[in-house]
């Protein structure tokens, strides 16, 4: 998993920008991916993430009890000797806060939507756009994921949405604590929609849950209908994909139906959207589908 990659750094830094408050606060130093060095590590998950003027929490203890002693690169031994793999217990503890951020935003009326794509996919064009056309009508936060920069989050919020920027640094991904602190720099009201776009990247996406409703993967027709073939846990994850830039399928020789097929392989269930986001093709049903889905999860229906 990310036990080889930028994500174990221990000197990894990421950091969390209201740009708004124009404040930045670092959300952690190095990663909860590598390996413990102490003896034993009581994990006592005190559902205390949130603000509490919001938030209804079980104040039980969890005890995640990880004995390190001898952690030897990707396992460490239990309470009784058995090994448990490292990316288990990171899992583990992500599901946990995501199942708490997901409770959160069922019990808020708060839409979150998790978009999924390779750089340059066109996930920030698509909700520029997506804000311009419903701005008027939903209230929109959006929690941005980049490695650097708060260049997505200034567009986005020059669309005319509130919006944060979280860097992982070397990190490829965002995990569910991250969204807990964006999640209460944001306080998005009842019935709004959050989108979070996390990090170009179609591989460790899929395996964190940030306690959103569903995962829609963002794919352009400049990568090639193969995609889903090549990234399938992604695709399978996903219960919408969307089709991008299809204004430049002539242009690249790009082959919808393939692609459709394709995807269909590796989910037949996934629900398909073809748009172009720059020129506005297909839009509308994109929208009607985003309006649809918050009446559906909040009985919003109407408003």
């Amino acid at each position: 998993m990310c036990g080889t990659c930028g994500c174990s750094d221990p000197a990894n830094a990421v950091t969390l920008t209201d740009l708004d408050k124009g404040e930045q606060a670092l959300l952690r130093q190095g990663a909860i991916t590598a390996a413990p060095n102490h003896h034993h590590h009581h994990d006592h998950d005190h559902p205390h993430d949130h603000d509490h003027d919001h938030h209804n929490h079980d104040h039980g203890h969890h005890h995640d009890h990880v004995h390190g002693d001898h952690a030897q690169g990707d396992h460490v031994h239990g309470p009784h000797g058995e090994v448990i793999a490292l990316e288990q217990a990171v899992l583990a503890k992500n599901d946990r806060i995501a199942d708490r951020n997901r409770g959160w935003f069922e019990g808020r009326g708060v839409l979150a939507l998790n978009l999924v794509s390779s750089p340059g996919a066109g996930k920030t064009t698509l909700l520029e756009r997506t804000i311009e056309a419903l701005r008027d009508r939903v209230e929109i936060a959006v929690i941005e994921g980049d490695q650097m920069t708060v260049n997505d989050a200034e567009r986005i919020r020059s669309a005319g949405a509130r919006a944060v920027q979280i860097n992982t640094g070397a990190g490829c991904h965002l995990e569910a604590d991250m969204v807990a602190e964006a999640v209460k720099s944001l306080d998005p009201q009842a019935g709004s929609l959050l989108m979070i776009e996390n990090v170009g990247n179609l591989v460790c996406p899929a395996m964190f849950d940030l306690g959103e409703r569903m995962k829609i993967a963002v794919i352009s027709t400049t990568e090639g209908e193969d995609k889903p073939l090549k990234y399938p846990h992604m695709f399978r994850a996903a219960e919408v994909v969307v089709i991008n830039k299809i204004d430049l399928a002539p242009h690249v020789d790009f082959d919808e139906a393939l692609c459709t097929a394709n995807i269909r392989s590796v989910n037949p269930e996934a629900r398909l959207f073809t748009l172009s986001a720059r020129t506005g093709a297909g839009m509308d049903t994109w929208l009607a589908f985003l309006e649809d889905e918050r009446g559906e999860a909040f009985g919003l229906a109407g408003e």
